[in-house]
C-alpha cells in the first residue's frame, strides 16, 4: 500500500468522502440492491434525484468543509468557533440536516452544553452525523512524525471533542474516534483494517464490546440490529465494504447497495476507500460534476479542485496548537 503519495491519499479521503456523499444521496432510504438495480453494470454515474442535482453533496460534506475551515483558520480545534459555524449553516436552511443535529444547533443552548442537554432529554443521540463529517478532521489530525501511540491518542481525542458538539451519546464519539484512527493509518500507507484492534483497545471500556461486534472481520450489514443511520452499522458497513471489495468504485457500490442511509454510509466508505486507493482511483465521471454548496455562507460552492486544495492544506499544516485536552500523556 505504500506506493501512493500521502498527498494523493489525503485528497482521496476528502474528495472520496464527498463523492460518496453525492453518489449515495439520490438512493437514500432505498432498499437493498438499489445501486445495482439502477446501474446493472456497476459503473454508476452522478445521477441526481430525491431533490439532489447530479453531483450535489449533502449536509455530510457541507459540515466537513466547515470543520476543515475552522481548523485551518483558527490554527487548531476551537470548539466554540466550530459550533458557531455549524449554527450559521443550520440557519441557512440546508436541503438536508439530521433531526438530532438540527435540534442541537437550533436549541439556543451554549456550545458546551447543547448536545449534552439534548441527550439528557431524549436519551438517544447515537446517529451517524458525527461520522459523516469526519474526513477533513481526520486528515488534519493525522499529521505524520508522531509515535503511533501518541498519534492515536491525539486523533481519537480530537474526534471525540468534535463529535460531542452535536452528539451527546459517547457511542458516537467513540465511533468517530475509530474512524479518525483508521484514516490516519491509511494515510501512513498501512492497511486500516489491521489497525482495528489497536483502535478498539483505545475505545472507552463501556463501549468497547459493542464496537468490537460491529467492526469484527465476519460482521455483515445483515447482522445490524439498528437502521444504518445509527453510528454502529454505519461504520461497520463501511469497513465491510472496504474488506470485501478491491477498488474505490466497488467499495462505494457495495456500500450504497446496502440501502438505507446511503449518502452517509457512502461518505464514510468513501473517506476510507479514498485514503486507501488515493485520489487517482476516483473516476472523473464522479469528480467532474461534484459540487458542495454551503448554505448560510452566501453563494459559495466548492468543486473538486477546491476540495483537493483543502485536503492539501489540512495535510500540510504545521501548527502545534493542539488543546491540552487532546495532547498525548
Amino acid at each position: 500500500m505504500n506506493s501512493l503519495s500521502r498527498r494523493d491519499r489525503a485528497a482521496g479521503a476528502v474528495v472520496g468522502s464527498a463523492v460518496g456523499d453525492a453518489l449515495g444521496a439520490p438512493f437514500e432510504f432505498g432498499p437493498v440492491g438499489v445501486y445495482t438495480a439502477r446501474f446493472p453494470d456497476g459503473a454508476g454515474t452522478m445521477c441526481g434525484g430525491g431533490g439532489w442535482d447530479p453531483g450535489e453533496a449533502t449536509d455530510d460534506t457541507q459540515m466537513a468543509v466547515l470543520v476543515a475551515e475552522s481548523l485551518l483558520e483558527r490554527g487548531g480545534l476551537d470548539p466554540p468557533d466550530l459550533f458557531d459555524r455549524f449554527r450559521r449553516w443550520a440557519a441557512g436552511e440546508p436541503k438536508d440536516i439530521g433531526l438530532q443535529t438540527e435540534d442541537v444547533l437550533t436549541s439556543g443552548d451554549p456550545w458546551d452544553t447543547a448536545a449534552a442537554l439534548h441527550f439528557q432529554i431524549n436519551g438517544r443521540a447515537a446517529g451517524n452525523g458525527s461520522l459523516m463529517r469526519a474526513a477533513t478532521s481526520a486528515v488534519y489530525f493525522a499529521r505524520p512524525g508522531r509515535k503511533a501511540d501518541a498519534a492515536r491518542t491525539v486523533t481519537m481525542e480530537a474526534a471525540r471533542r468534535i463529535a460531542a458538539l452535536t452528539h451527546g451519546d459517547r457511542a458516537a464519539w467513540e465511533g468517530t474516534a475509530v474512524l479518525h484512527e483508521l484514516i490516519r493509518t491509511a494515510l501512513d500507507g498501512a492497511d486500516p483494517l489491521t489497525a482495528v484492534p489497536d483502535a478498539l483497545a483505545a475505545v472507552h471500556p463501556d463501549h468497547r464490546d459493542r464496537w468490537a461486534t460491529a467492526l469484527a472481520p465476519d460482521w455483515r450489514p445483515e447482522a445490524a440490529t439498528e437502521f444504518n443511520g445509527a453510528v454502529w452499522p454505519c461504520l461497520g458497513t463501511a469497513l465491510w465494504a472496504l474488506r470485501t471489495t478491491r477498488s474505490y468504485e466497488s467499495a462505494l457500490a457495495a456500500a450504497i447497495d446496502v440501502g438505507g442511509d446511503t449518502d452517509t454510509v457512502a461518505a464514510v466508505t468513501g473517506a476510507l476507500a479514498g485514503a486507501v486507493y488515493g485520489f487517482g482511483a476516483i473516476p472523473p465521471r464522479w469528480t467532474g460534476p461534484l459540487h458542495v454548496p454551503l448554505p448560510g455562507y452566501g453563494d459559495r460552492v466548492l468543486r473538486t479542485p477546491d476540495l483537493v486544495a483543502l485536503a492539501e492544506r489540512l495535510d500540510g499544516h504545521r501548527t502545534d496548537v493542539i488543546p491540552a485536552e487532546i495532547q498525548p500523556p
